[in-house]
């Protein structure tokens, strides 16, 4: 889904530079510099599997644990051919400042192994997935690091994954992972958390630049777990989403899919397959207009929500979205690269960040870990209240410090995330 830069892209790299950019704007002292810019710790794997047809293949597989000054590590596993162990290190520094930002008891980690589940049966996802347990009992847990999902892995993934701990360690740990089968010790509400604060967070944003929601329009990279409740709750608050786009794992490309009067969220969902990927036949006689996939972002809109993958909105495509667009809310993690942020910066484009924008995820995560470590669990509205309180908080805090301080949103989040985990080092007397 990743648009195509003519710079060599290192998400690690451009994380880095982000921490250090906002460290020298807060005069953050350099041993605290050199133990925030850095994972405290790493893990590198390999999985033998047997596949279906009796051969045994060997997968890479990586964990990393960025920093837990403020609680247990916190961070999905992902399952992507294109997995590397810089974009896990870039992944596991933005969960700490994830967490930080929306103020729960928890520290950044992520995982991943380098495999397309499009091409392994369901027995050998469960394998791949017992045999990553395997590799990182010792290390994980629900007082170390707690897991998730993330692209293209879900609860059946996380629901292995557990079982595997458990047998591991001969008792019931249903804290050790979130993202659980509703029923076997996950939370209602999770499926629907990060795209719901996603659209709480645009919610709070429409207000500071007073618009009403009935009267946007918007555009949206992917058509995942995110962008489908991102749309639906959006849709539901009065907007009108007039394209998505996703990857065809045929065509090996992303298409996007438009309709000027607005898209049939139900419609879609019914013609995508379980990653996400629309059925391009039968979008057309749906009456939607086929457009290449970097079309999104081109689009006569007032809102775009990249929620698809890392760098997609770069130094070489920022220049084509619209002047129409006033707001940006990054669903994805670290989907704008340095010198498009510049040049979005420049337009006076609104940006909310990933690591607010996204939150909502990590913040139900949270709550599901707290009632599986309870044994007690709360209603769906509850749960969407509480997750509602906790994203509009986090952006009245960078809101009114970004205003204050005349900073781009990112940076004042920036800011609020690095010093309270810098804090939290402090206190503990790491540095």
């Amino acid at each position: 889904m990743a648009s195509v830069s003519s710079k060599p892209f290192n998400p690690f790299a451009m994380a880095q530079a982000q921490f250090d950019r906002v460290a020298e704007m807060i005069n953050l002292d350099h041993p605290t510099r050199e133990l925030l810019r850095q994972p405290l710790r790493e893990f590198h794997f390999a999985l033998p599997i047997r596949m279906d047809d009796g051969s045994f293949k060997v997968f890479r597989g990586f964990r990393v644990q960025h920093n837990d000054a403020r609680g247990p590590h916190k961070g999905g596993i992902r399952f992507h051919p294109q997995e590397t162990i810089d974009t896990v290190r870039a992944l596991g520094m933005w969960m700490t400042w994830k967490c930080a930002v929306v103020n729960i008891p928890l520290g950044g980690g992520k995982g991943g192994v380098v495999c397309d589940p499009h091409n392994l049966s369901m027995r050998e996802q469960e394998a791949l997935c017992r045999a990553y347990v395997r590799q990182i009992a010792r290390a994980v847990g629900p007082l170390q690091d707690v897991p998730a999902p993330d692209v293209m892995t879900n609860a059946q993934h996380m629901l292995w994954m557990l079982d595997e701990f458990e047998r591991i360690h001969g008792a019931k740990y249903p804290g050790f992972i979130t993202g659980k089968p509703v029923g076997m010790g996950g939370s209602v509400g999770r499926t629907e958390a990060t795209g719901y604060g996603v659209v709480f967070t645009i919610r709070e944003a429409l207000k500071e630049l007073n618009l009403r929601a009935k009267d946007t329009l918007a555009s949206v990279q992917g058509f995942g777990n995110v962008a489908q409740y991102a749309i639906e709750l959006y849709q539901q608050i009065g907007g009108t989403v007039v394209c998505v786009s996703c990857w065809d794992q045929e065509d090996q490309t992303s298409h996007a899919f438009y309709k000027a009067d607005g898209i049939d969220l139900a419609a879609l969902r019914g013609i995508c397959d379980r990653f996400g990927g629309i059925d391009k036949k039968k979008a057309v006689s749906l009456g939607y207009k086929i457009l290449p996939g970097d079309a999104w972002i081109e689009q006569e809109v007032d809102i775009l929500i990249p929620a698809a993958l890392e760098n997609s909105i770069t130094g070489d495509n920022a220049g084509k979205i619209s002047r129409r667009v006033k707001l940006l809310a990054e669903g994805a993690n670290g989907p704008t690269t340095p010198d498009a942020d510049h040049i979005l910066q420049e337009r006076g484009i609104f940006v909310i960040p990933d690591f607010l924008a996204n939150a909502g995820g990590v913040t139900c995560s949270y709550l599901e870990q707290v009632q599986s470590n309870i044994n007690y669990y709360w209603e769906k509205d509850e749960v969407l209240g509480k997750l509602d309180v906790k994203m509009t908080s986090a952006f009245i805090d960078v809101s009114e410090l970004a205003k204050k301080n005349k900073l781009f949103m990112r940076d004042a989040a920036y800011i609020i995330a690095i010093s309270r985990v810098a804090q939290a080092c402090r206190d503990r007397g790491w540095v």
